[in-house]
């Protein structure tokens, strides 16, 4: 049995927030950003961090964790650089395309 999981970046709608996460459900966790919006509790709700930017598709859950800490060690420009090659326009993903 294969098993998904998802290293992924969301944003504010301004752009000018950065929030990198590990999941096995895209869908439901990008979900729960949205309704953590201005939850001061959480990062992404304090933030608003909810649209996706990017993301990294994993079999394996101790690849995708390393992927994760990598990325959350980088500099923003490093972590722009990243989301530009898979994604140059920043669209915001639907998440509702990777269920």
């Amino acid at each position: 049995m294969q098993h998904n999981y998802y290293v992924y970046i969301t944003t504010n709608s301004d752009k000018e927030v950065l929030y990198t996460g590990v999941t096995n459900n895209l869908l439901r966790r990008i979900i729960e950003h949205q309704e953590n919006r201005g939850e001061k509790r959480t990062f992404a709700g304090r933030y608003f961090s909810n649209k996706l930017v990017y993301y990294e598709h994993f079999t394996d859950i101790v690849a995708a964790i390393a992927r994760e800490k990598q990325i959350k060690g980088w500099r923003r420009e490093k972590k722009i650089a990243l989301i530009e090659s898979m994604n140059p326009d920043w669209n915001f993903y639907d998440p509702y395309n990777f269920a």
